[in-house]
């Protein structure tokens, strides 16, 4: 199956939406990042993987391959933790997302207890979103009222 989740990251100041594609299919076990992302990125696979279990959700023993599309556009940022987490539960058959959910930008990271913790640049993000017709988004707690 296929999971697939919004998210943004910032180009200088400018907020560019980004999509989260998830498959958890057939082959041997194993996690693949592509899309152009930078470190902070790649090492969300280990940041997500320790997150699920210590949430009490199981790594699913599939081949688990993200895609962060458009794929010639660099990725900065922990902000990406959320949205892939949850596109590896949906695509895994851990938890059936509400249309209503599918519709709305996600920014957080991930602690690898599972606690979402804030993102850096969400003001500028949520701003950015806002002009391109972005209006539901989710972050962490911490980045509401900067959000707001």
């Amino acid at each position: 199956m296929i999971a697939t989740l919004s998210s943004a990251t910032l180009v200088g100041l400018s907020a560019l939406a980004v999509r989260i594609e998830c498959e958890a299919g057939l082959g041997l076990p194993g996690f693949s990042l592509v899309g152009l992302p930078d470190g902070a990125v790649r090492e969300s696979r280990d940041r997500v993987l320790s997150a699920l279990r210590n949430s009490g959700f199981s790594v699913p023993n599939r081949r688990i391959v993200i895609n962060l599309a458009p794929g010639d556009l660099r990725k900065e940022g922990t902000g990406f933790d959320l949205p892939v987490a949850l596109g590896v539960l949906i695509a895994s058959d851990q938890c059936q997302p509400r249309e209503v959910e599918l519709e709305r930008v996600f920014l957080g990271e991930l602690g690898l207890d599972g606690q979402v913790r804030p993102v850096r640049g969400c003001l500028a993000l949520v701003m950015g979103l806002r002009e391109n017709g972005h209006a539901r988004l989710v972050v962490p707690w911490q980045n509401l009222a900067e959000a707001r």
